[in-house]
């Protein structure tokens, strides 16, 4: 049973076939240029369709801004497209992005409101229907609608519930008993001294001790991934609470479009119930939350990089799930949740999966998109979601303003990065060992941005004995489901495992610059996550050993060698550095101000006013009381709109008057947003 290294590897068969170009070719006509050519991976009976702008009008008095997962409609209200779809049994259309009227403008300047997804039964072909819908003029592009497949369904390897009775309390800064364990977060060399190098972490330790920051839950990190283990008693804590929703209801209580979005949504099943209970689950996506945000310091399981210190909370969780046991997710369920964590507050997009990098091997892989261009023209959709979370993420008011979107750069060996990480808007994570080599599936090179531990079973199969399994030493610990181990914990492997721990020290960072009211945008953060990453080319040099597949093969895996010198200039920037990026935050940014307000008329705005100031408790004053009132409450400032209009305010804490504006606007009209 091979532990999980190739998790990341979506592998969408023969790209060129499965994709279809936004730009007109040589020889190509204008319908052709909008139409895909067919593949093995399309979901029979849908299709994404953009409408030309022109007809938005239209489309919305049909009544489809409305319709979201589970309210389709069955007539478009524009006549050629009816007309086509009436050619084929029962079709039904909605929206791909439903409708939150919380962020509809944002989602309409961004074009994502002409993308619809289609849906029949019977009749003419899949592709027929493509063509003809290409055809008309009212549509500016058809896409399939692709399935994510998995290119490995390889379990994790389980600690011990025995050995988990037994661990003392770790010696390091907090009480978890298995961060002795966790030479990823902190590594003291003393494991194995030949084969692990003192600080070969990602320096979280001093950030915890010398600089008091372990989280802040006013961060959120969405997991695209398999669902989360909501009841782990090492994550449970960590949740994401979306607090006007219950678990489990059918009702959409905050009217973003989806129902019972508590701790996030399963979008593979179109439930607001995260699933982690499947036969054929690996608890993947328990395992990354676990590395960004498992519980501090609560004495037991593990450590993380931001859970907090046991009496402050760290960041939060937020679990979109697009993976389900045997049930493949597919390209609109993917994003449905990135559009969807942008809307809800997630700041990090945590995305340890990708397509096979183009540089990979051909006689073991089916190579996928090699340049930008390709993956741009080939994803057009998916960029555009993608495109959304990084410039609509945040706020111009909080600590970030925008997105970070952060990929596993591939476990293919291969000299380029997957996409879509290798995307220069992006983060492409490579994985190192416990002495900052590169672990050997790791991809490297061109569209790779920075490095962190993702385990190296291979590298360490000498060190296997009567108490540690081939997969246990130098891999990654984290939490996991029950059914996937009795303990609750266990081990796994690949630059799906490096990505959270960048995810958590990006978390880790923003949380310190929440704690000294620091505001950056996107790319000012990202910049700083580069520029204070540890050097390890001083550690390509040399030639690197492993047993290849040691975990099937063992003692007969072959005995295989890397020449490091390839890699040096290859692991992007370096390898992640809490700490540094913590002190880098210290004179960075600018500092946050008390933002304007917009509140609609007979409806209330909440903000915390100890996010910009300090102080034990705040004032505010409203100069036209007719326009708004103010109530400041339980650390809360509550801005109620009275009547349509504008007025100046302020408010002030310790030292400190910010003075800011309340736009009152009316009610959401008649095509739903503001």
């Amino acid at each position: 049973m091979r532990i999980f290294r190739y998790f990341i590897g979506l592998t969408l068969s023969a790209f060129f076939a499965a994709c279809s170009t936004e730009i007109s070719r040589p020889g190509q006509d204008d319908d052709e240029a909008k139409m895909p050519q067919m593949s093995e991976d399309v979901v029979q009976g849908q299709l994404l369709v953009r409408f030309d702008a022109a007809v938005a009008d239209i489309l919305d008095k049909a009544g489809l801004t409305k319709s979201g997962p589970a309210a389709p409609m069955t007539r478009s209200g524009v006549p050629g497209v009816d007309e086509v779809l009436d050619l084929v049994d029962g079709y039904r259309i909605e929206r791909v992005f439903p409708v939150d009227m919380r962020t509809e403008n944002k989602a309409r300047e961004a074009g994502l409101h002409l993308w619809y997804v289609v849906r029949f039964a019977g009749g003419l072909s899949l592709e027929q229907v493509a063509a003809d819908l290409s055809k008309l003029g009212e549509v500016s592009r058809v896409e399939y609608n692709r399935t994510l497949k998995r290119a490995s369904t390889s379990r994790a390897v389980p600690f011990s519930a025995d050995r988990l009775m037994t661990r003392a309390a770790s010696p390091a800064a907090f009480d978890d008993p298995l961060l002795a364990d966790q030479w990823h977060l902190v590594n003291n060399g003393d494991l194995r001294p030949t084969k692990f190098v003192k600080g070969a972490d990602v320096q979280v330790e001093k950030a915890w001790t010398e600089l008091d920051c372990t989280g802040d839950p006013s961060i959120i990190v969405a997991v695209l991934d398999e669902g989360v283990f909501v009841e782990h008693p090492d994550l449970k804590e960590s949740m994401w609470v979306n607090e006007d929703e219950v678990w489990g209801s059918h009702e959409d209580g905050d009217g973003n479009g989806y129902a019972g979005d508590i701790h996030g949504y399963n979008f593979v099943e179109d439930t607001g119930v995260i699933s982690t209970s499947s036969v054929y689950d690996t608890g993947h996506g328990s395992h990354v939350a676990g590395v960004i945000a498992a519980t501090n310091n609560n004495g037991i399981g593990i450590s993380s990089i931001a859970g907090g210190n046991g009496t402050r909370p760290g960041v939060k969780i937020m679990s979109c799930q697009i993976f389900s046991g045997a049930y493949s997710g597919t390209v609109l369920e993917e994003v449905r949740a990135i559009k969807y964590a942008a809307d809800n507050g997630a700041v990090i997009l945590q995305c340890s999966w990708g397509y096979i990098s183009g540089a990979a091997n051909p006689y073991e892989w089916t190579p996928q998109y090699a340049t930008d261009e390709q993956w741009e023209t080939y994803n057009v959709l998916e960029c555009k979601a993608l495109d959304y979370f990084i410039h609509n993420a945040g706020s111009p008011d909080g600590v970030i303003d925008g997105g970070l979107a952060i990929f596993a750069g591939g476990n293919e060996a291969a000299p380029a990065a997957s996409y879509p990480g290798a995307y220069p808007d992006f983060v492409a994570v490579a994985a190192t060992a416990g002495d900052f080599t590169p672990a050997v599936y790791s991809n490297y090179g061109p569209g790779t941005t920075i490095s962190a531990p993702g385990g190296d079973q291979d590298y360490y199969w000498d060190y296997v004995d009567e108490t540690h399994k081939v997969g246990e030493i130098g891999c990654i610990l984290s939490t996991l489901p029950y059914q996937i181990s009795e303990s609750g914990y266990g081990y796994m492997e690949g630059t799906s495992m490096a990505c959270p721990h960048v995810s958590g020290v990006a978390a880790l960072g923003l949380s310190y610059a929440a704690q000294l009211r620091r505001h950056f945008t996107a790319d000012e953060f990202k910049a700083l996550l580069y520029e204070t990453a540890t050097p390890i080319d001083s550690y390509m040099s040399g030639t690197k050993q492993y047993r290849k597949y040691v975990i099937d093969l063992y003692e007969s895996a072959p005995l295989m060698n890397m020449e490091m010198d390839a890699f040096k200039g290859e692991m992007g920037h370096g390898q992640v550095n809490a700490y540094a990026l913590l002190k880098a935050v210290e004179g960075s940014g600018v500092d946050m101000t008390f933002p304007n307000i917009y509140v609609s008329a007979g409806s209330s705005v909440t903000v915390y006013p100890s996010m910009y100031m300090d102080g034990d408790s705040f004032s505010v004053s409203i100069e036209n009381t007719a326009v708004a009132a103010a109530e400041y409450k339980d650390g809360k400032l509550v801005v109620m709109g009275l009547k349509a209009g504008q007025t100046a305010a302020s408010v002030t804490g310790t030292g400190r008057t910010d003075r800011f504006v309340i736009t009152v606007r009316e009610t959401a009209n008649g095509n739903g947003w503001l």
